[in-house]
């Protein structure tokens, strides 16, 4: 007797197949292909039948195949450039990832992370790799350095790009303009000046990168208006080992600061420790501010005041943007809310 072939569906042993989908609903495969590829007229009645049955089957089509029909990888890449020579994703960009990823993840993007070491890549090989593989649709980068050649590389690669952070030649690229370089810094300035801070330090970022170029000199600039000259303004990467590095040479000066402004949270609480170390008392001896607002922060001792920069914001107005050059349609607002100080008890009045 010859067996009785297993029907297919979730009833069966079978697979569902588009077929199945189609039989269901009264139409053909293709009416089903052109739902779900966004790629035909189909009447919204009919669309909604398609998509109850495909539902009552649980079926969806396979992302591979989807990438076939539509040229698409359905991912987004994005470029971390750091100057450690150790790979790192760091503390402050946890925030900006999952800012990204709140809006990849609704549509079925993936996100693919990758770290360019500044020094140790060829960067134009890097970029190249990435383009060719041809696994991302399009491409987030980060960290614009002085003479960036990313901008016209992406044009010529064919990659649709979008930077975060201010450009090095504007007009080159499309850019998220959520942390303008003076926003947070005249206002650290000037809250450290009314407390009576004469002898400011800035630990910064890395001097070729464009974004702590320019807020060095909006920290000097902010200075300046009230009759002052920084006590130091050392650029350096950004790390917690080489913030405490620094921190020691300037509490080792003739005459140390009474107040160091940090590039970054972690770098802020390395320098704190420093200091506490030196057996110097913070805020009382010297107040820190760091430049980031990290949750982090509230629970150290004491709590560390800082820049609040808005990292999930960043990240969700980088994807959308990204999306939308895509071909995609992203309808709810991306708010992207200016840095704005919050004083907590590291910092407080200049030592008597």
């Amino acid at each position: 007797m010859t067996a009785p072939k297993t029907p297919p569906g979730p009833r069966g042993s079978g697979r569902v197949t588009i077929t199945d989908v189609a039989a269901l609903a009264g139409v053909s495969a293709g009416a089903v292909s052109k739902v779900f590829n966004g790629n035909g007229r189909i009447s919204e009645a009919t669309s909604e039948r398609i998509r109850e049955a495909a539902r009552k089957l649980n079926w969806r089509p396979s992302a591979a195949a989807i990438a076939l029909r539509t040229a698409r990888a359905q991912a987004i890449g994005l470029v971390l450039t750091s100057d450690s020579k150790v790979p790192g994703v760091g503390a402050g960009n946890m925030d900006f990832i999952s800012g990204i990823e709140s809006v990849l993840s609704p549509r079925e993007y993936g996100l693919l992370l990758n770290v360019f070491i500044t020094g140790q890549h060829d960067e134009e090989h890097f970029y190249r790799t990435l383009a060719e593989r041809q696994r991302m649709d399009g491409i987030i980068l980060t960290n614009s350095r002085i003479g960036d050649t990313r901008p016209e590389l992406m044009s010529r690669l064919g990659l649709p790009a979008v930077l975060v952070g201010a450009p090095w030649e504007p007009g080159a690229i499309e850019y998220v303009d959520a942390d303008p370089p003076s926003a947070g810094i005249a206002e650290t300035v000037d809250h450290l000046v009314s407390l009576g801070h004469e002898r400011v330090a800035f630990i910064s970022g890395p001097r070729h990168f464009v974004l702590p170029e320019l807020r060095r000199e909006a920290f000097v600039r902010r200075l300046a208006d009230h009759g002052l000259r920084p006590h130091a303004v050392v650029p350096v990467e950004y790390s917690p080992a080489r913030a405490a590095e620094e921190t020691a040479a300037l509490l080792a000066g003739h005459v140390r600061p009474t107040a160091i402004l940090y590039g970054t949270d972690t770098m802020a609480i390395a320098g704190m420790r420093t200091i506490q170390a030196a057996g110097l008392r913070v805020p009382d001896d010297i107040s820190v501010v760091g430049f980031e607002g990290l949750t982090l922060g509230e629970w150290v001792d004491p709590p560390l005041t800082t820049v609040q920069r808005f990292a999930f914001q960043r990240g969700r107005a980088a994807a959308a943007k990204l999306l939308t050059l895509l071909g995609e349609t992203v309808e709810e607002p991306v708010p992207l809310e200016q840095p704005a100080l919050i004083v907590r008890g590291s910092s407080g009045p200049v030592p008597k």
